[in-house]
């Protein structure tokens, strides 16, 4: 059993985790990971992490599938065969034997083969239609990473909260995918609360509010205020001018924000610059110390945002030719 120390104090990772990540972005994926433990080994597509429980994998946004590591070779044949041999593994029901090879992965066997080599090794029934376990290999880069899978995250369900399918709408919001990621990548746990001081129509309220936090959404326009109660009815939803939130000081664990733009915002705060300045002054005066903000531009104020504030990672993300995103993570 790994240990680590935060804060002084001892923390026992009693889980070891393969998590196999989506490649809709290059960085974002293992961002997002720091919130269920600690990476201690990663390729393109895949990270071993420790953590003290699984459970938390299923808030996974940007993920695929959860393995529990079960070990790991080198990307050829034979360090790969001797690993799953050694394993001596017997499976108690019908199993299923699935390889997934990342593109640039150094081994030059198929999976088809590689496939039929683990259903050959492990002792017991295989079943391919109607398996009840399923061990998996995944291939990146120089490593075999093979384990146990124990959960598939279910990405179909950010699919069916897509912004078209709620009752009110409005164009250029983000998507449920990405608002559950920075929500994850603001380390919120469930019970704490959370805060969009720009909620638009309540996205990330939402995606914060299924995983369990106490979530709230203001905004100036109050109609959008409205929308967002229609659309997330069971969380607090305030209109609130974001250089003079209603909120005392410390009172919040996360702040997750998509900052507005455009010549409308402009026109109601005086300006851009003026709007950011205020924002985070006022995020970093909500924000009990030590917590994040997760804070979405369409420009780079991370100069800006060091002056109130830690800046512990910054990411950009393009959307269309005219839109790239630039994702602040910020510390009190």
């Amino acid at each position: 059993m790994a240990q680590v120390y935060s804060h002084g104090l001892p923390l026992y990772w009693d889980v070891k985790l393969i998590v196999e990540l989506s490649g809709e972005h290059p960085d974002l994926p293992f961002a997002e990971l720091e919130m269920i433990g600690t990476i201690t080994d990663f390729r393109p597509q895949v990270a071993v992490v420790e953590c003290q429980s699984s459970r938390t994998a299923g808030r996974l946004a940007l993920a695929h599938t959860v393995l529990e590591y079960l070990g790991e070779s080198a990307a050829d044949f034979k360090s790969f065969y001797e690993m799953v041999r050694d394993l001596g593994i017997t499976a108690e029901a019908p199993f299923a034997a699935r390889v997934k090879k990342i593109a640039g992965s150094a081994m030059d066997v198929t999976v088809p083969d590689l496939e039929r080599t683990i259903g050959s090794i492990i002792r017991g029934e295989v079943s391919l239609l109607h398996p009840s376990c399923e061990y998996r290999a995944i291939l990146s880069g120089d490593r075999c990473y093979f384990g146990r899978v124990i959960r598939h995250i279910d990405r179909s369900a950010y699919d069916q909260r897509r912004p078209g399918s709620r009752a009110f709408f409005h164009p250029g919001v983000m998507m449920p995918r990405m608002a559950r990621a920075l929500v994850n990548i603001s380390l919120v746990s469930p019970g704490e609360r959370l805060l969009d001081p720009f909620c638009g129509t309540g996205g990330i309220v939402l995606e914060a509010s299924l995983v369990g936090a106490g979530a709230l959404g203001s905004d100036i326009d109050p109609f959008m205020v409205s929308g967002s109660r229609k659309n997330v009815p069971g969380a607090a939803f305030v209109r609130a001018d974001t250089a003079c939130l209603p909120y005392r000081d410390a009172s919040f664990d996360a702040v997750v924000t998509d900052l507005p733009y455009g010549q409308s915002v402009s026109i109601i705060a005086g300006s851009l610059e003026g709007l950011y300045r205020d924002a985070l002054s006022e995020i970093r005066r909500v924000l009990a110390p030590g917590k994040r903000a997760v804070v979405v531009t369409h420009r780079d104020i991370s100069s800006e945002a060091a002056l109130v504030m830690s800046v512990r990672a910054c990411y950009t993300q393009r959307v269309h030719k005219s839109l790239t995103r630039r994702i602040m993570v910020l510390e009190r």
